[in-house]
């Protein structure tokens, strides 16, 4: 039979390891909440920041606590702690069950409750169901309940106190030490998503510069020599205009202010008939 709690009562829990249930009914901008354990000694504090058992120390160094992580069931989502009482330690007198929802108030936390079963009965009713219920809505920090010795039995109690400071400040009132550059540099909980980093920039390919002019003072690049006014030009192929084939000059055009070349008048053609008088001094006196 399940025993339904009410703020402030106990009950004793004839099991050797519970699990501590933490439920809520998820829903569009209702924070996830993650579950955690303080084990404290007789002072009410813990012996060492190993005594926190959360997300990012999921396993007590004793092996007796737990967690178990998030799990969805019908109409809602779980978060567990499980506790072997029969291996806790003698110096752990309470051990707290903490609900925190990352600095967001439990106001938005609807059908909030603690459930906490016997670990050896897998689909046993619980032992003891609390309806976990803040007192003022802005609390974003919860000890939902505590187990607790007595003699060489153990209690469950409901409790439902709020802290306004978050997981951090409700362990820093039971002797956790947190240091807020540590804090900073925390890992993200199992349910926050992390950035990947870009790859590293690949340089950019920069475009080929344009050819400079020739720097004076420095040797240039040969070029065909152009031709002076006034002296004779060098013969070219013919240099196509648009639209009309162009002759090859074969001679060059004279130069202005010389003489110029005359053309050598070709001769006459000889006449067949034609003889040469006889000359010479033999034929002188004849």
């Amino acid at each position: 039979m399940t025993h339904a709690m009410l703020k402030g009562s106990n009950v004793p829990l004839d099991a050797t390891a519970v699990r501590a249930v933490l439920r809520w009914t998820p829903g569009q901008d209702v924070p996830e909440v993650d579950a955690s354990a303080l084990l404290l000694g007789p002072d009410g504090r813990v012996r060492s920041d190993e005594d926190f058992v959360f997300y990012n120390q999921p396993r007590h160094p004793s092996g007796a606590v737990w967690g178990l992580g998030r799990k969805p069931v019908s109409g809602g989502l779980t978060d567990t702690i499980q506790v072997d009482l029969a291996g806790v330690e003698s110096g752990v007198s309470r051990i707290l069950l903490v609900a925190s929802a990352d600095d967001v108030p439990f106001d938005r936390v609807p059908a909030l409750c603690v459930l906490v079963h016997d670990a050896s009965a897998a689909d046993a009713e619980p032992l003891a169901r609390f309806e976990v219920k803040p007192e003022t809505g802005a609390e974003t920090a919860l000890i939902c309940g505590e187990l607790y010795r007595r003699g060489d039995a153990w209690k469950f109690r409901a409790l439902g106190e709020g802290y306004s400071n978050g997981l951090e400040g409700l362990a820093t009132d039971f002797g956790i030490s947190v240091d807020e550059s540590e804090a900073a540099a925390e890992e993200p909980r199992p349910h926050e998503s992390r950035s990947v980093p870009l790859p590293p920039e690949q340089p950019v390919p920069l475009p080929p510069l344009p050819a400079q002019p020739p720097a004076y003072g420095y040797p240039q690049p040969v070029s065909a020599p152009q031709p002076a006014y006034g002296y004779p030009q060098p013969a070219s192929a013919s240099q196509a205009t648009y639209g009309y084939p162009q002759s090859v000059q074969t001679q060059a055009p004279p130069a202005y202010g010389y003489p110029q070349p005359q053309p050598v008048p070709a001769a006459p053609p000889l006449d067949p008939d034609f003889r040469l008088p006889p000359q010479g001094p033999q034929f002188l006196g004849r």
